[in-house]
């Protein structure tokens, strides 16, 4: 049987490989101070998402020390089971108010918060209309729950809308779900968050918005997409963020009302049967939040290296996708041409991601570059001269 398993599995790896889909791991070894090197030639990421450089601050990594000395480096057991901290529910009190909505609840993963989500509150008679580019974890949630899922077009609204009531012709009252991301991760674009709160309303169906490029990027304080739209809970009733991205750690938030929490601690599986997010890391989120709010400049700062790099793409004629976010996409086509240039971009220190099938479309690879607060002007011109060269070349 094992000669047999390894035998069918080299099969499956071999056609990846032949689709130039084969995805490898590489050692990151980029320097371990929150401030970059900006020599000539120095390693630079462009690939990971923090975009506030919250990672590595002092203050983050203090309170993540601290935390793993004062809790240890587990949380044991569910929250369910071994219970919860005094730092979780500072925490989730901390998020409740930075997003302005009446409770929070922690999860160890952002994609766990997707599935325990879309798990509790959809079942086999749902109807769950998605934006075609959301999030992987949100279309898993909503087949792992068995409820009918509907596409509609990337932010378009009107073909939401006749899906909606396409589907309320065919069934008297069913419960529809309009789900989509804040800012998508692969092409840095944002959501329609008001209109889509409006066709919610007028469908009768509820909202839920994954925010997890989001918070500590847009909004007052950093507090995210649904901030800055200035939608209430009563208009995006379920809000999902993580803790892994602006704010340099591991975990995740769906963020509601009571009701809503109350309800996911009963019935949403990944978190009935996970072990509980860290406390170490609930302290680390803890700190960075703080941070956000308290030192804007380091979010102003992050926009201001969005504008520089956009203009000095523009000034390349660089085909960038539009984004206002840290997000900032080049649609190159091909696999083959995708890897070739993020190799070119590899040999002079640059890292950026090579984004392939099936994340993205067949004939829509990309190159993902993310940008964060601490990149310099230097570095991204540098980074812009030799994207403009190996695009040329490739």
């Amino acid at each position: 049987m094992t000669d047999s398993l390894d035998q069918w599995l080299s099969a499956q790896l071999d056609i990846r490989k032949a689709q130039h889909r084969y995805r490898t791991r590489w050692l990151n070894s980029f320097p371990s101070s929150a401030t970059p090197s900006s020599n000539v030639g120095s390693a630079v990421d462009f690939s990971g998402n923090d975009y506030l450089g919250l990672s590595k601050a002092p203050q983050v990594c203090e309170a993540l020390a601290e935390g793993a000395k004062r809790y240890g480096a587990s949380a044991t057991a569910s929250p369910l089971v071994g219970g919860y901290f005094d730092v979780h529910q500072r925490l989730e009190a901390l998020i409740s108010e930075w997003t302005q909505r009446p409770a929070a609840l922690l999860f160890p993963t952002g994609f766990q918060a997707n599935l325990g989500v879309l798990d509790a509150l959809t079942h086999p008679a749902s109807h769950c209309f998605h934006d075609r580019l959301n999030h992987a974890s949100l279309l898993d949630g909503t087949r792992l729950s068995g409820a009918k899922s509907e596409r509609y077009r990337h932010l378009d609204m009107i073909h939401l809308d006749k899906r909606m009531t396409a589907v309320s012709a065919r069934q008297s009252e069913p419960q529809k779900v309009v789900i989509s991301d804040a800012v998508f991760s692969m092409e840095g674009d944002i959501a329609p968050l008001q209109e889509l709160a409006d066709i919610a309303q007028q469908h009768a169906a509820w909202l839920v918005i994954d925010d997890a490029h989001g918070v500590g990027v847009l909004g007052k304080d950093g507090g995210g997409a649904c901030v800055e739209a200035a939608l209430s809970h009563k208009e995006v009733p379920v809000v999902i963020g993580t803790l892994s991205k602006a704010l340099g750690g591991q975990g995740a938030f769906v963020a509601g009302s009571q009701a809503l929490i109350d309800t996911l601690i009963q019935l949403a599986r990944p978190y009935v049967f996970s072990t509980g997010l860290a406390p170490a890391q609930a302290c680390a989120a803890e700190a960075a939040i703080h941070l956000c709010r308290d030192e804007p400049e380091r979010r102003h700062q992050l926009h201001e290296v969005i504008h520089y790099f956009r203009a000095a793409a523009e000034a390349e004629s660089l085909p960038l996708l539009p984004s206002r976010t840290p997000i900032q996409a080049i649609v190159t086509g091909d696999e083959t041409r995708t890897l070739a240039i993020a190799e070119s971009l590899k040999a002079q220190q640059l890292y950026v991601g090579a984004i392939r099938p099936p994340t993205v479309p067949i004939g829509k690879s990309r190159l993902r570059i993310t940008l964060n607060a601490t990149h310099t002007r230097q570095q991204i011109d540098r980074l812009v001269d030799h994207l403009a060269k190996a695009l040329q070349e490739h």
